[in-house]
């Protein structure tokens, strides 16, 4: 559909990079010729508050500038606050929820109480530790983003991390993030209601 702008919100707590990833996709869209938009919406919170950021991805021209109440997907970076903050607020039948967890897509549709839509989960914490050494987990969510979505190319992404992280990282941590997104993308479970 002309025009249509895929609407992205992230929820997460604050140190988990949400932000960043929400910030990546927008800029890997810009790079690719589409338009994109990413932004964060918090306080003065801490690290581990809750946090919220949102991502618009678009091939033609961004007019909204606003938070996103009915998003086309929904990434919940920290499957703690399920429960604690209203993750599911204006989610309809025809979202894509992406989830950082243990659990199967089934559990975590019934324990959101979704009826429709696609779920998809993956371990992305579990798997930032064995591929970078630390517990943040937006790379991986990258990697299953693009996988549950095709908002982006895979190799896209992966080339924005390379070029993003370069000069920042050591070659080890860039190609643990590598080897997240890529391993993320291979391992991220869905279901369809």
């Amino acid at each position: 559909m002309p025009g249509k702008i895929t609407e992205i919100r992230w929820h997460s707590r604050g140190g988990q990079g949400a932000k960043t990833a929400a910030g990546m996709v927008a800029e890997v869209a810009v790079d690719v010729g589409k338009y994109g938009q990413g932004c964060p919406e918090y306080g003065a919170e801490r690290a581990g508050a809750p946090m919220k950021a949102y991502t618009r991805v678009s091939e033609e021209p961004i007019n909204v500038h606003c938070g996103i109440e009915t998003p086309d997907v929904l990434v919940i970076v920290d499957e703690t606050l399920i429960g604690v903050v209203d993750c599911c607020e204006g989610v309809n039948d025809a979202c894509t929820v992406i989830v950082n967890t243990g659990k199967s897509p089934a559990e975590i549709r019934a324990k959101l109480g979704l009826k429709g839509g696609k779920v998809y989960t993956i371990d992305a914490t579990q798997l930032a530790i064995d591929t970078i050494g630390r517990p943040i987990p937006n790379t991986p969510m990258l990697g299953a983003l693009v996988k549950a979505t095709g908002v982006l190319a895979l190799d896209d992404i992966l080339n924005d991390v390379k070029k993003k992280f370069g000069g920042k990282f050591s070659q080890k941590v860039i190609d643990g993030n590598l080897k997240a997104v890529q391993r993320a993308y291979e391992e991220v479970q869905g279901d369809n209601g």
